[in-house]
C-alpha cells in the first residue's frame, strides 16, 4: 500500500458534475426522468462522452449500447481495472441512483490526470444499458449479456410497453456500437452506488462495503375472470378477476412476512381491464418482485406465489397465467475487492460496515465475469426510486475517495 498515492478527489468538481447530469430529464420535484435509450438517455450518454474524451479517454461501445471509456496504463497488455454503474433513471427516479457510480468513476479519472498520476494497469469507467428495466424488463440486461445471462438476440428483441424494441431503439439513438457485448477481461470491477436502505443512515456509518445482494425473482400474472355489467351482475355470479388480484396482493405481502425479517415482495405494476367504471373487470395483469438474500428462502417464496395463485383463483372461478422473467441468484462478492474496499475506507479514516445490498445492480452480473466489489453511501431516509432521493456531497466525496484507493490498489503493481 506504501506505493499509493496520497491524493484525493475534487468534491465541488464531483458535485457540479452530478447537478450537471441531473439537468438532462429534470422534474418538477427536483428528481429526474431518463428512461434508458429515449432521446433524453442520448443526451445523458452524450455528455459522458465528451466528459471522457475531454478528459483523454479512448471510448468505445458495444452492441448492448455499454460505453466502457479507458485510461491507459503504463502496461497496456494488463486487463484493466473498472468501475461504473448506469445513467437511465425509473419514471419518477432521483439524481444519485446509479449516475453516481457513472461520474464517481470519471471523477477518479479526473484526479488522476490532476496530478499527472499514471497507473501500471489501464483504468475504465463504464456505462451499462437498461439497469432499471422500467422501460425495457427485466433489469440489468446489457450486464447481464456481457456475463453470458441473456443472449444479444434476446435482449435486442425486448419491447417496450409501445412495442418498440430495444436493438431499435439503441440504433435509433446511435448507441448501437460495433463491440461485441462480453469477452472483455477485468482485473477487477467497482461500482459505487447510494445504499437504497436506511441503514448506514441509522448505523452513523459513511461507507457500506458491500458483501453482496440478496436474489431475485420477477413474475408477471394474469388472472382472468368474464367482463359483465356492473349493475346487473349478482354478486354470486361474478367472476371479477380484480377481486382475485386484490385477494393476492394481500397474500404475496403476508409470503414476504412469512419469511421476515429478510424478505421483501411488491407488487410494483396493476392494471385492469378493460378499465370502465360499470364493467366487472374480466383481465388483470399485474407484476410481482421477490427478493432474498437466501436462495433456498427465495425458491420457497416462489412457491407459496403459485399455491396461493391456485388457492385464490380456484374459490371464485378464474383462471390465472403466471409466468417468471427473471431471476437473479443471490451474489457473494470477491473476498479480495470486499477487502480492498474495506481496507480504503479505514485508511481513509471513515466509519465503515459490512451490508449486504437489497438491490439490484449492474455489479451482480459483473461478478459472474470478475472480481467486483461495491461501495455504498448513505442516503437520506433510504429513499429511493423517488424524486426525493438524496445525498450530502460529503458522503458521495467519502464513497468516491474509497473508489480511489481500492481501484488504485488494483491498478499499481
Amino acid at each position: 500500500m506504501s506505493n499509493l498515492p496520497n491524493i484525493a478527489i475534487n468534491k465541488e468538481r464531483l458535485w457540479e458534475s452530478l447537478m450537471e447530469m441531473a439537468k438532462i430529464g429534470g422534474t418538477a420535484k427536483g428528481g429526474n426522468c431518463r428512461l434508458a435509450l429515449t432521446d433524453l438517455d442520448k443526451q445523458g450518454r452524450d455528455l459522458f462522452v465528451r466528459w471522457c474524451t475531454e478528459a483523454g479517454c479512448t471510448v468505445t461501445v458495444d452492441r448492448m449500447g455499454n460505453i466502457f471509456a479507458r485510461r491507459p496504463g503504463r502496461k497496456p497488455e494488463l486487463d484493466p481495472v473498472v468501475t461504473g454503474s448506469h445513467l437511465d433513471t425509473q419514471p419518477t427516479g432521483g439524481k444519485f441512483d446509479g449516475v453516481y457510480g457513472v461520474l464517481a468513476g470519471l471523477e477518479v479519472i479526473r484526479t488522476l490526470n490532476d496530478h499527472g498520476f499514471e497507473t501500471d494497469a489501464p483504468v475504465e469507467v463504464s456505462v451499462w444499458t437498461n439497469e432499471e428495466g422500467s422501460r425495457f424488463a427485466p433489469a440489468m440486461t446489457a450486464s447481464g449479456v456481457f456475463a453470458g445471462v441473456f443472449t444479444e438476440d434476446y435482449a435486442h428483441a425486448i419491447p417496450d410497453q409501445d412495442g418498440k424494441k430495444l436493438g431499435d431503439e439503441l440504433k435509433r439513438i446511435g448507441y448501437l456500437g460495433d463491440q461485441p457485448c462480453g469477452g472483455r477481461k477485468f482485473r477487477a470491477f467497482f461500482e459505487a452506488h447510494i445504499e437504497q436502505g436506511p441503514i448506514l443512515e441509522a448505523e452513523k456509518r459513511t461507507i457500506g462495503v458491500v458483501k453482496g445482494a440478496q436474489g431475485q425473482r420477477w413474475f408477471e400474472v394474469t388472472i382472468t375472470g368474464q367482463e359483465s355489467h356492473a349493475g346487473t351482475t349478482p354478486m354470486n355470479r361474478r367472476r371479477d378477476a380484480l377481486l382475485g388480484a386484490a385477494r393476492m396482493v394481500d397474500r404475496i405481502n403476508a409470503i414476504a412476512l412469512a419469511h421476515a425479517p429478510n424478505a421483501v415482495s411488491t407488487v410494483g405494476v396493476l392494471r385492469a381491464m378493460p378499465g370502465s367504471r360499470n364493467t366487472i373487470p374480466g383481465s388483470v395483469f399485474f407484476t410481482v418482485d421477490m427478493r432474498h438474500p437466501e436462495d433456498k428462502a427465495l425458491s420457497s417464496m416462489a412457491a407459496s406465489l403459485e399455491a396461493a395463485l391456485a388457492t385464490v383463483c380456484g374459490e371464485i372461478g378464474l383462471k390465472y397465467e403466471c409466468k417468471e422473467i427473471w431471476y437473479s441468484r443471490p451474489v457473494a462478492f470477491d473476498k479480495d475487492c470486499v477487502e480492498a474496499v474495506k481496507r480504503a475506507a479505514g485508511e481513509s479514516g471513515f466509519e465503515n460496515m459490512e451490508i449486504i445490498s437489497g438491490a439490484g445492480h449492474d455489479a451482480c452480473y459483473i461478478s459472474r465475469v470478475a472480481p467486483t466489489g461495491m461501495i455504498f453511501v448513505p442516503c437520506a431516509d433510504g429513499i429511493s426510486h423517488n424524486e426525493i432521493e438524496s445525498a450530502t456531497p460529503d458522503d458521495l466525496a467519502a464513497g468516491c475517495n474509497v473508489l480511489l484507493r481500492a481501484m488504485l490498489e488494483r491498478a499499481v503493481l
